[in-house]
């Protein structure tokens, strides 16, 4: 079978800011359209960015404004943590004051982090208590580059922001990023810089410098979403059945695509070609492993729903930075867990997962896309899976449930409220 599965959303958000400060015209192809990729498009439109869709929403075009914002604005950052973490160092790298919020839920996830960088770097960002995040102002006459130290243990979103305003400042950034995690986000990042023609570069130890000088425009085909495929592979894996995904092979840019290889060690067939990954069950889920899943943290939550169907406990470490997502994800996945009577144990950045027959349970998504997809798949193995908020899939795959359930027909009786 063959899952037909969205645009990238880490991709789309960050070459829609790459282009909008380029010098021309860019076009992104096959652009995720979601409920947190429109938010980063009207967020960007708020700072005076112009953006056109073809085609439908085929492509967008978008004319850059060959630089910062120099006007100053209100920006409503609806659910889009990118949006709060990556349109802050944009607006700081020009002139005026900005204001930025968002929804409840955003305005829970901490941004301090960032507002003390953008603080060392000259630009006045004060965050709200008691949390240290939205609302956010920023007061901004440019920023002058310099050196940097970063603290990414919290999300890897901050120092993205950063390296992405590199390119808009008087001279040279170089930036450490302290207790990296979630790394082949910068990897990505650098990647789509260079792309939009920035010099980015990282040494040995670690460091990473970004020349000034701009972006120019450049076109874009937006790569399927690598996290949001995770669910169909995960599905194939506890099926026995076979799930490919065009556009997503050995040269993609998304780190997220590991997650293969740990359905490999549970026993999948994995194969990844040139332009297409192909994952095929094999009837029995393996467990009796630990796997650090710091890096592709976005899909911790689609091995944890699934884990208790292998015959041996599952150990997910490296992962404290997911409680500081749109939800307390270790916390939510135990919970769901317990109310499907499956036995788990968890610490600050861990979880483990005993096998055990999953009862039938109402799972609390807790308004997290990822919650509500993860524990769809286990859905496909245990009877009486329902969802309370199956329309919060919007944030990342509106069409979540019609794929799932156009691959796998007993997906239907899930999505019931």
């Amino acid at each position: 079978m063959t899952a037909r599965i969205p645009g990238s959303k880490s991709i789309t958000n960050r070459a829609l800011l790459l282009a909008a400060a380029a010098d021309g015209v860019s076009l992104l192809r096959a652009p995720l359209v979601s409920d947190d990729t429109l938010a980063f498009r009207e967020a960007l439109a708020g700072l005076g960015v112009h953006i056109e869709a073809e085609d439908g929403d085929a492509a967008w075009k978008v004319s850059g404004t060959g630089g910062a914002p120099a006007a100053g604005g209100s920006v409503w950052c609806e659910d889009a943590g990118t949006a709060a973490r990556f349109l802050p160092p944009f607006a700081a790298a020009g002139r005026g004051t900005f204001t930025f919020d968002g929804t409840g839920q955003l305005r829970a996830r901490p941004l301090r982090p960032l507002a003390e960088a953008l603080g060392r770097l000259g630009a006045s960002a004060a965050v709200s208590e008691p949390v240290g995040g939205l609302p956010m102002t920023v007061r901004a006459d440019g920023l002058p580059g310099g050196d940097l130290a970063v603290d990414a243990s919290l999300s890897s979103q901050y120092l993205t922001g950063l390296l992405m305003a590199g390119p808009l400042m008087r001279a040279p950034l170089t930036v450490r990023g302290a207790g990296l995690v979630s790394r082949p986000y910068i990897d990505m990042t650098k990647a789509l810089m260079r792309r939009f023609g920035a010099y980015v570069d990282e040494f040995d130890d670690g460091v990473i410098q970004v020349l000034p000088g701009g972006y120019r425009a450049a076109q874009l085909d937006v790569e399927p979403d690598a996290s949001t495929a995770s669910y169909f592979f995960a599905a194939a894996a506890v099926t026995g059945t076979t799930v490919a995904v065009p556009g997503l092979g050995r040269s993609s840019v998304q780190g997220d695509l590991g997650f293969v290889e740990v359905l490999r060690r549970a026993g999948a067939r994995v194969e990844i070609g040139e332009d297409t990954t192909t994952v095929t069950g094999t009837g029995a889920l393996r467990g009796g492993f630990d796997v650090d899943m710091g890096d592709i943290s976005d899909t911790f939550m689609t091995l944890g729903a699934i884990a208790p169907l292998a015959d041996a406990p599952i150990t997910v470490h490296g992962i404290g930075h997911a409680r500081l997502k749109e939800s307390d994800r270790i916390a939510a996945v135990e919970e769901n867990l317990r109310a499907c009577g499956i036995r788990t144990e968890s610490g600050p950045d861990r979880i483990t997962i005993h096998p055990g027959t999953p009862a039938p349970a109402r799972i609390a998504c807790r308004r997290d896309h990822r919650i509500a997809m993860a524990f769809s798949v286990l859905g496909l193995r245990t009877a009486g899976i329902t969802l309370d908020d199956p329309a919060c899939v919007g944030k990342t795959f509106p069409g979540f449930h019609a794929e799932l359930g156009r691959l796998f027909p007993a997906h239907a009786s899930t999505v019931r409220h």
